[in-house]
């Protein structure tokens, strides 16, 4: 009898999903840039968010691929998540340096 992996990491179609989360977030400021001029992105702006956001998600599953334990996933996705959000914040305001200035 074959065995069927149901682990969402370990199947190739994961990829799809992160690609179909960053086109998601990437509609939020999209949508606000119509009603508000507070929001001001440039395709350059997108460009780079949907390199960080897409490239953040797949480097998750291809090191969540090689950990079997779950509270190391864990642990690697919160620090993922934190490097994600330092930079977009040094990108956006560039709160510790100044690549945002």
């Amino acid at each position: 009898m074959e065995s069927r992996n149901t682990d969402i990491i370990t199947q190739n179609k994961v990829i799809l999903w992160i690609a179909l989360a960053t086109g998601l977030i990437l509609l939020v400021p999209l949508v606000a840039m119509q009603f508000t001029d507070e929001v001001n992105w440039t395709v350059a702006d997108f460009v780079v968010i949907a390199v960080l956001l897409f490239g953040t998600g797949l480097i998750f599953v291809l090191a969540a691929r090689r950990v079997r334990k779950k509270e190391h996933r864990i642990a690697i996705g919160v620090v993922l998540a934190a490097a994600l959000l330092w930079i977009w914040v040094e990108l956006a305001v560039g709160l510790f340096t100044s690549w945002g200035s």
